[in-house]
Protein backbone atom coordinates (compact mmCIF):
# COMPACT_ATOMS: atom_id res chain seq x y z
CA UNK A 1 0.00 0.00 0.00
CA UNK A 2 1.44 3.37 -1.06
CA UNK A 3 1.97 5.99 1.60
CA UNK A 4 -0.56 8.81 1.82
CA UNK A 5 0.77 12.21 2.75
CA UNK A 6 -0.67 13.46 6.06
CA UNK A 7 -0.38 16.93 7.59
CA UNK A 8 2.04 15.97 10.37
CA UNK A 9 5.24 17.93 9.91
CA UNK A 10 3.75 20.31 7.34
CA UNK A 11 4.52 24.01 7.96
CA UNK A 12 1.32 25.94 7.32
CA UNK A 13 2.69 29.29 8.55
CA UNK A 14 1.68 32.05 6.16
CA UNK A 15 0.02 29.56 3.79
CA UNK A 16 -3.40 29.79 2.17
CA UNK A 17 -4.94 26.33 2.54
CA UNK A 18 -7.98 24.91 0.76
CA UNK A 19 -9.60 22.14 2.82
CA UNK A 20 -12.06 19.83 1.06
CA UNK A 21 -14.75 18.90 3.57
CA UNK A 22 -18.11 17.14 3.39
CA UNK A 23 -20.85 19.45 4.64
CA UNK A 24 -23.55 17.71 2.61
CA UNK A 25 -25.93 17.41 5.56
CA UNK A 26 -29.68 17.50 6.05
CA UNK A 27 -31.21 20.69 7.42
CA UNK A 28 -34.24 20.99 9.70
CA UNK A 29 -37.11 23.39 9.01
CA UNK A 30 -35.19 26.22 10.65
CA UNK A 31 -32.13 25.64 8.48
CA UNK A 32 -30.03 24.05 11.22
CA UNK A 33 -27.73 21.12 10.45
CA UNK A 34 -29.15 17.74 11.51
CA UNK A 35 -25.93 15.75 10.90
CA UNK A 36 -23.58 17.73 13.12
CA UNK A 37 -21.10 14.87 13.23
CA UNK A 38 -20.12 15.53 9.60
CA UNK A 39 -19.44 19.16 10.47
CA UNK A 40 -17.38 18.17 13.52
CA UNK A 41 -15.25 15.70 11.52
CA UNK A 42 -12.94 18.36 10.06
CA UNK A 43 -12.56 20.49 13.19
CA UNK A 44 -9.31 18.94 14.43
CA UNK A 45 -7.51 19.37 11.12
CA UNK A 46 -8.68 22.97 10.69
CA UNK A 47 -7.64 23.81 14.26
CA UNK A 48 -4.19 22.30 13.60
CA UNK A 49 -3.72 24.50 10.50
CA UNK A 50 -4.99 27.65 12.23
CA UNK A 51 -2.42 27.19 14.99
CA UNK A 52 0.28 28.25 12.52
CA UNK A 53 0.84 32.04 12.43
CA UNK A 54 -0.52 33.75 9.36
CA UNK A 55 -2.28 30.66 8.01
CA UNK A 56 -5.53 31.11 6.12
CA UNK A 57 -8.13 28.35 5.72
CA UNK A 58 -11.00 28.06 3.24
CA UNK A 59 -13.52 25.23 3.39
CA UNK A 60 -14.84 23.70 0.17
CA UNK A 61 -17.84 21.36 0.01
CA UNK A 62 -20.66 20.13 -2.16
CA UNK A 63 -24.27 20.33 -0.96
CA UNK A 64 -27.27 18.58 -2.47
CA UNK A 65 -27.74 18.17 -6.22
CA UNK A 66 -27.83 21.57 -7.93
CA UNK A 67 -26.93 19.93 -11.27
CA UNK A 68 -24.05 22.24 -12.10
CA UNK A 69 -25.89 25.54 -11.83
CA UNK A 70 -26.40 28.16 -9.14
CA UNK A 71 -29.45 27.38 -7.01
CA UNK A 72 -29.94 29.19 -3.71
CA UNK A 73 -31.85 26.20 -2.36
CA UNK A 74 -28.46 24.45 -2.25
CA UNK A 75 -26.37 27.31 -0.88
CA UNK A 76 -24.01 26.56 2.00
CA UNK A 77 -24.77 29.92 3.61
CA UNK A 78 -27.27 28.43 6.14
CA UNK A 79 -24.43 26.34 7.63
CA UNK A 80 -22.24 29.35 8.42
CA UNK A 81 -23.45 29.81 12.01
CA UNK A 82 -23.45 26.07 12.80
CA UNK A 83 -19.88 25.73 11.57
CA UNK A 84 -18.79 28.76 13.59
CA UNK A 85 -20.29 27.29 16.77
CA UNK A 86 -18.81 23.84 16.22
CA UNK A 87 -15.34 25.09 15.24
CA UNK A 88 -15.34 27.83 17.87
CA UNK A 89 -14.03 30.42 15.39
CA UNK A 90 -15.57 33.19 13.26
CA UNK A 91 -16.63 31.93 9.83
CA UNK A 92 -16.97 34.24 6.83
CA UNK A 93 -19.08 33.16 3.88
CA UNK A 94 -18.10 33.76 0.24
CA UNK A 95 -20.75 33.56 -2.49
CA UNK A 96 -18.47 31.69 -4.87
CA UNK A 97 -15.74 29.04 -4.80
CA UNK A 98 -13.54 30.47 -7.56
CA UNK A 99 -12.42 33.87 -8.77
CA UNK A 100 -11.91 37.28 -7.19
CA UNK A 101 -14.55 36.69 -4.51
CA UNK A 102 -12.33 33.97 -3.02
CA UNK A 103 -9.13 36.00 -3.37
CA UNK A 104 -10.74 39.00 -1.68
CA UNK A 105 -12.28 36.81 1.01
CA UNK A 106 -8.88 35.35 1.88
CA UNK A 107 -7.32 38.84 2.02
CA UNK A 108 -10.05 39.98 4.44
CA UNK A 109 -9.52 37.12 6.90
CA UNK A 110 -7.99 37.84 10.28
CA UNK A 111 -5.95 35.32 12.26
CA UNK A 112 -8.17 32.52 13.56
CA UNK A 113 -10.99 33.13 11.09
CA UNK A 114 -12.19 30.63 8.47
CA UNK A 115 -13.64 31.13 5.01
CA UNK A 116 -16.64 29.05 3.90
CA UNK A 117 -16.86 28.86 0.12
CA UNK A 118 -20.07 28.42 -1.86
CA UNK A 119 -21.22 25.03 -3.15
CA UNK A 120 -18.62 23.62 -5.53
CA UNK A 121 -21.34 21.82 -7.48
CA UNK A 122 -22.80 25.09 -8.68
CA UNK A 123 -20.26 24.41 -11.44
CA UNK A 124 -20.48 21.46 -13.84
CA UNK A 125 -16.69 21.28 -13.85
CA UNK A 126 -16.55 19.58 -10.47
CA UNK A 127 -18.40 16.36 -11.27
CA UNK A 128 -16.91 16.44 -14.80
CA UNK A 129 -13.43 16.43 -13.21
CA UNK A 130 -12.50 19.35 -15.43
CA UNK A 131 -8.82 20.24 -15.09
CA UNK A 132 -9.39 23.91 -15.94
CA UNK A 133 -12.02 24.18 -13.22
CA UNK A 134 -9.67 22.47 -10.76
CA UNK A 135 -7.02 25.05 -11.67
CA UNK A 136 -9.52 27.82 -10.90
CA UNK A 137 -10.22 26.27 -7.50
CA UNK A 138 -6.49 25.98 -6.79
CA UNK A 139 -5.38 29.39 -8.06
CA UNK A 140 -5.72 31.43 -4.81
CA UNK A 141 -4.16 28.72 -2.62
CA UNK A 142 -0.75 27.34 -1.68
CA UNK A 143 -1.80 23.93 -0.33
CA UNK A 144 -4.71 21.48 -0.51
CA UNK A 145 -5.94 19.21 2.29
CA UNK A 146 -8.58 16.54 1.71
CA UNK A 147 -10.57 16.01 4.90
CA UNK A 148 -13.54 14.30 3.25
CA UNK A 149 -13.09 10.53 3.13
CA UNK A 150 -16.77 10.34 2.17
CA UNK A 151 -16.05 11.74 -1.33
CA UNK A 152 -12.82 9.84 -1.97
CA UNK A 153 -14.64 7.36 -4.21
CA UNK A 154 -15.42 10.25 -6.59
CA UNK A 155 -13.04 11.18 -9.41
CA UNK A 156 -13.93 14.87 -9.36
CA UNK A 157 -12.16 18.20 -9.70
CA UNK A 158 -12.42 19.12 -6.01
CA UNK A 159 -11.18 15.68 -4.95
CA UNK A 160 -8.62 14.37 -7.44
CA UNK A 161 -7.72 16.91 -10.14
CA UNK A 162 -6.89 19.64 -7.63
CA UNK A 163 -4.68 17.22 -5.67
CA UNK A 164 -2.45 16.97 -8.74
CA UNK A 165 -2.14 20.76 -9.04
CA UNK A 166 -1.36 21.85 -5.47
CA UNK A 167 0.90 20.22 -2.88
CA UNK A 168 -1.73 18.02 -1.24
CA UNK A 169 -2.24 16.20 2.02
CA UNK A 170 -4.75 13.99 3.82
CA UNK A 171 -6.55 15.44 6.82
CA UNK A 172 -6.30 13.82 10.23
CA UNK A 173 -9.83 12.42 10.16
CA UNK A 174 -9.44 11.05 6.64
CA UNK A 175 -6.35 9.09 7.67
CA UNK A 176 -8.08 7.82 10.79
CA UNK A 177 -11.01 6.54 8.75
CA UNK A 178 -8.70 4.85 6.27
CA UNK A 179 -6.73 3.20 9.09
CA UNK A 180 -9.85 2.00 10.90
CA UNK A 181 -11.24 0.46 7.72
CA UNK A 182 -7.89 -1.16 6.96
CA UNK A 183 -7.88 -2.83 10.37
CA UNK A 184 -11.37 -4.30 10.14
CA UNK A 185 -10.84 -5.30 6.51
CA UNK A 186 -7.41 -6.93 6.79
CA UNK A 187 -6.97 -7.96 10.42
CA UNK A 188 -10.29 -8.11 12.29
CA UNK A 189 -10.55 -9.71 15.71
CA UNK A 190 -12.73 -12.83 15.52
CA UNK A 191 -15.58 -13.56 15.72
CA UNK A 192 -16.05 -10.80 13.12
CA UNK A 193 -19.61 -9.81 12.23
CA UNK A 194 -20.96 -7.56 9.48
CA UNK A 195 -24.46 -6.07 9.68
CA UNK A 196 -25.67 -4.89 6.28
CA UNK A 197 -29.00 -3.17 5.72
CA UNK A 198 -30.54 -0.28 3.85
CA UNK A 199 -31.29 -0.43 0.15
CA UNK A 200 -29.70 -1.18 -3.25
CA UNK A 201 -28.61 -4.80 -3.43
CA UNK A 202 -26.48 -3.92 -6.47
CA UNK A 203 -24.20 -1.71 -4.33
CA UNK A 204 -24.29 -3.83 -1.18
CA UNK A 205 -23.81 -7.27 -2.76
CA UNK A 206 -20.06 -6.86 -3.44
CA UNK A 207 -19.59 -5.91 0.22
CA UNK A 208 -21.65 -8.87 1.41
CA UNK A 209 -19.56 -11.17 -0.77
CA UNK A 210 -16.32 -9.74 0.62
CA UNK A 211 -17.49 -10.19 4.20
CA UNK A 212 -18.80 -13.65 3.36
CA UNK A 213 -15.25 -14.53 2.39
CA UNK A 214 -13.41 -12.99 5.37
CA UNK A 215 -15.86 -12.65 8.29
CA UNK A 216 -17.53 -15.21 10.52
CA UNK A 217 -21.10 -13.93 10.10
CA UNK A 218 -22.99 -11.50 7.86
CA UNK A 219 -26.41 -10.33 9.09
CA UNK A 220 -28.55 -8.87 6.30
CA UNK A 221 -31.72 -6.81 6.75
CA UNK A 222 -33.61 -3.89 5.24
CA UNK A 223 -34.49 -3.64 1.55
CA UNK A 224 -31.20 -5.38 0.76
CA UNK A 225 -32.54 -8.54 2.40
CA UNK A 226 -35.89 -8.23 0.61
CA UNK A 227 -34.18 -7.81 -2.74
CA UNK A 228 -31.84 -10.75 -2.09
CA UNK A 229 -34.83 -12.96 -1.24
CA UNK A 230 -36.91 -11.76 -4.20
CA UNK A 231 -34.02 -12.27 -6.61
CA UNK A 232 -33.21 -15.71 -5.23
CA UNK A 233 -29.57 -14.84 -4.50
CA UNK A 234 -27.79 -17.68 -2.77
CA UNK A 235 -25.23 -17.30 0.00
CA UNK A 236 -23.08 -19.52 2.18
CA UNK A 237 -24.09 -20.46 5.71
CA UNK A 238 -22.18 -17.41 6.98
CA UNK A 239 -24.89 -15.09 5.65
CA UNK A 240 -28.14 -14.82 7.61
CA UNK A 241 -31.24 -13.40 5.91
CA UNK A 242 -34.32 -12.61 8.03
CA UNK A 243 -36.40 -15.58 9.16
CA UNK A 244 -39.41 -13.37 9.93
CA UNK A 245 -40.60 -9.82 9.26
CA UNK A 246 -42.78 -7.02 10.58
CA UNK A 247 -45.08 -5.15 8.23
CA UNK A 248 -46.80 -8.00 6.42
CA UNK A 249 -46.04 -8.60 2.77
CA UNK A 250 -44.21 -5.25 2.59
CA UNK A 251 -41.57 -6.67 4.99
CA UNK A 252 -40.85 -3.29 6.58
CA UNK A 253 -38.63 -4.57 9.40
CA UNK A 254 -36.96 -7.72 10.63
CA UNK A 255 -39.20 -9.70 12.95
CA UNK A 256 -38.71 -10.53 16.65
CA UNK A 257 -37.24 -13.99 15.99
CA UNK A 258 -34.66 -12.56 13.58
CA UNK A 259 -33.90 -9.67 15.92
CA UNK A 260 -33.21 -12.06 18.80
CA UNK A 261 -31.01 -14.25 16.59
CA UNK A 262 -29.02 -11.25 15.31
CA UNK A 263 -28.52 -9.91 18.84
CA UNK A 264 -27.04 -13.22 20.00
CA UNK A 265 -24.50 -13.07 17.17
CA UNK A 266 -23.65 -9.46 18.05
CA UNK A 267 -23.09 -10.34 21.70
CA UNK A 268 -20.38 -12.85 20.79
CA UNK A 269 -18.60 -10.60 18.28
CA UNK A 270 -15.19 -9.01 18.77
CA UNK A 271 -15.40 -7.01 15.53
CA UNK A 272 -18.62 -5.46 14.17
CA UNK A 273 -19.14 -3.50 10.96
CA UNK A 274 -22.57 -1.91 10.55
CA UNK A 275 -23.87 -0.23 7.41
CA UNK A 276 -27.58 0.41 6.98
CA UNK A 277 -30.83 -0.04 8.96
CA UNK A 278 -32.77 -3.27 9.29
CA UNK A 279 -36.09 -1.74 8.29
CA UNK A 280 -38.07 1.43 7.63
CA UNK A 281 -36.47 3.13 10.62
CA UNK A 282 -38.15 6.49 9.93
CA UNK A 283 -41.52 5.05 10.95
CA UNK A 284 -42.46 3.34 14.23
CA UNK A 285 -42.81 0.42 14.91
CA UNK A 286 -40.57 -0.50 11.96
CA UNK A 287 -37.52 0.94 13.72
CA UNK A 288 -37.65 -1.77 16.38
CA UNK A 289 -35.18 -4.20 14.81
CA UNK A 290 -32.62 -1.49 14.09
CA UNK A 291 -32.97 0.06 17.54
CA UNK A 292 -32.55 -3.31 19.25
CA UNK A 293 -29.33 -4.00 17.34
CA UNK A 294 -28.00 -0.50 18.03
CA UNK A 295 -28.61 -1.01 21.75
CA UNK A 296 -26.84 -4.38 21.63
CA UNK A 297 -23.86 -2.74 19.91
CA UNK A 298 -23.79 0.04 22.51
CA UNK A 299 -23.42 -2.65 25.19
CA UNK A 300 -20.71 -4.52 23.28
CA UNK A 301 -16.96 -4.34 23.93
CA UNK A 302 -16.23 -5.25 20.29
CA UNK A 303 -14.30 -3.06 17.88
CA UNK A 304 -17.23 -1.42 16.05
CA UNK A 305 -17.12 0.61 12.86
CA UNK A 306 -20.28 2.27 11.57
CA UNK A 307 -20.86 3.81 8.15
CA UNK A 308 -23.65 5.10 5.92
CA UNK A 309 -25.84 8.20 6.09
CA UNK A 310 -28.87 6.41 7.51
CA UNK A 311 -26.75 4.74 10.18
CA UNK A 312 -25.39 8.16 11.20
CA UNK A 313 -28.92 9.57 11.37
CA UNK A 314 -30.02 6.73 13.65
CA UNK A 315 -27.07 7.26 16.00
CA UNK A 316 -27.56 11.02 16.13
CA UNK A 317 -31.27 10.67 16.89
CA UNK A 318 -30.42 8.38 19.79
CA UNK A 319 -27.50 10.57 20.96
CA UNK A 320 -25.23 7.56 20.44
CA UNK A 321 -22.85 9.03 17.88
CA UNK A 322 -19.94 9.00 20.33
CA UNK A 323 -20.97 5.82 22.15
CA UNK A 324 -21.04 3.15 19.44
CA UNK A 325 -17.52 2.51 18.21
CA UNK A 326 -15.89 4.43 15.36
CA UNK A 327 -18.17 6.27 12.97
CA UNK A 328 -17.08 6.59 9.34
CA UNK A 329 -18.39 9.69 7.55
CA UNK A 330 -18.56 7.98 4.17
CA UNK A 331 -21.26 5.51 3.18
CA UNK A 332 -20.48 4.97 -0.50
CA UNK A 333 -16.74 5.42 0.04
CA UNK A 334 -16.80 2.91 2.88
CA UNK A 335 -18.70 0.37 0.75
CA UNK A 336 -16.22 0.63 -2.11
CA UNK A 337 -13.12 0.62 0.10
CA UNK A 338 -14.31 -2.38 2.11
CA UNK A 339 -15.13 -4.16 -1.16
CA UNK A 340 -11.47 -3.88 -2.12
CA UNK A 341 -11.74 -1.08 -4.69
CA UNK A 342 -9.18 1.70 -5.00
CA UNK A 343 -10.52 5.15 -4.14
CA UNK A 344 -9.39 7.89 -6.57
CA UNK A 345 -9.31 10.48 -3.80
CA UNK A 346 -6.81 8.43 -1.81
CA UNK A 347 -4.71 7.55 -4.83
CA UNK A 348 -4.37 11.27 -5.63
CA UNK A 349 -2.78 11.82 -2.20
CA UNK A 350 -0.18 9.08 -2.48
CA UNK A 351 3.49 10.02 -2.24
Amino acid sequence: MAEIRGIDGVDFAGKKVLVRVDFNVELDRDGNAMERFKLEASKETVSRILAFPGSRVALLSHFGRPDGKRDEAFSLRPLQDDISRIFGVPVRFVEDCIGTAVTEGLAALSDGEVLLLENVRFYQGDEANDTAFAASLAEPFDLFVNEAFSVCHRDQASVTAIARILPSYAGMRLLEERDQLDTIRRDPAHPAVAIIGGAKIETKLPLIREFERTYDAVLVGGKVANEAIDQGISFSDKVSLPADFQGGEARLDIGPMTTAMFIEVVKRAKTIVWNGPMGKFEESPYDAGTNALVYAMSESAANIVVGGGESLTILERGSLIHKVGFVCTGGGAMLEYMSGKELPGLTALES
